[in-house]
């Protein structure tokens, strides 16, 4: 039996994307929300936006898809953040982050405290702890999860907010840990490359005490780690347009797979891969889709 759309807790940063083709809403726990919307959840997006032109072009965009508002406070001294990202020849893309902007003062509003207790799973990243201020409101939101929801730690090291003994402090308390190849490997202090995946896992689940480990590796596929037994799902050759938000869609992906679906491990990646596929093959974070039924 499917739930009916159950309730998961994005916080984190919410910014533009300057890309050459244009500006596109983003920030990983943004991009989270709206993939897991369009998937049948509903997400509750725990973040905050300047009072400014960049501030209500966001709240028009997230209100036109039917995105939740309520955790989205507007700060008078803070203005809405912006990301100026260039592309590799590949696709991929390289990302230069403004400091001192309102997602840096992220509160937990009353809304956000009815939402999260009865959540089914809270996503955080590392990009967003750069803040002590939202380490504080970060610990006492999933001071209020069930103890059975989802913690799910999405690591993103983004030069110079790439404090590893940080980004270790935060994968102990999560239940499900998401991060690429290359992040892995500089966590076990290894050599990446291709292959060295499911080694990666068995060190970090050995290292933080996570359950889950999923470690993504580009247009090779992912794995995933869960009760001692590694999956491993190939990628599929895309057209890819840029690769911003491929790894969000991914995440999002999985998270259906078994919040909703209630999937095994390696039918939910399944599931996470295709979703990156997509959004990696078009412009942007969060391109129109409906996959909610």
């Amino acid at each position: 039996m499917v739930d009916p759309a159950p309730t998961v807790i994005c916080f984190g940063e919410i910014l533009w994307d300057f890309l050459p083709r244009g500006l596109f809403p983003g920030g990983a726990p943004h991009n989270v929300a709206y993939h897991l919307h369009q998937l049948g959840l509903r997400p509750h997006l725990v973040s905050a936006l300047g009072r400014d032109v960049l501030g209500d072009e966001l709240q028009r965009r997230l209100h036109h898809w039917g995105l939740d508002l309520l955790g989205l406070p507007r700060h008078l001294g803070l203005p809405t953040g912006y990301v100026t990202a260039t592309l590799g020849a590949s696709g991929d893309a390289h990302y230069e982050i403004t400091p001192s902007v309102a997602w840096d003062q992220i509160s937990l509003g009353e809304d956000t405290v009815r939402a999260a207790v009865t959540a089914r799973a809270a996503v955080f990243g590392s990009l967003a702890q750069r803040s002590t201020y939202n380490r504080a409101s970060l610990s006492r939101l999933l001071a209020v999860l069930p103890p059975d929801a989802l913690r799910v730690f999405d690591v993103n090291l983004r030069p110079p907010h790439d404090d590893l003994p940080l980004v270790r402090e935060l994968a102990a308390r999560a239940t499900l840990l998401k991060l690429n190849s290359a992040e892995a490997a500089r966590l076990v202090e290894d050599d990446p490359g291709y292959g060295r995946e499911e080694p990666h896992a068995r060190a970090l689940a050995r290292q933080t005490g996570c359950p889950v480990v999923c470690i993504t590796a580009g247009e090779h596929g992912a794995g995933i780690l869960s009760d001692g037994i590694w999956h491993w799902e190939p990628g599929r050759a895309v057209a890819v347009r840029d690769t911003v938000g491929a790894g969000d869609a991914f995440l999002a992906g999985l998270l259906a797979g078994f919040i909703r679906h209630r999937e095994s491990p390696a039918l939910a990646l399944a599931r996470a891969c295709r979703l990156g596929e997509f959004v990696a093959a078009r412009d942007g974070a969060t391109p129109p889709y409906n996959l909610s039924e």
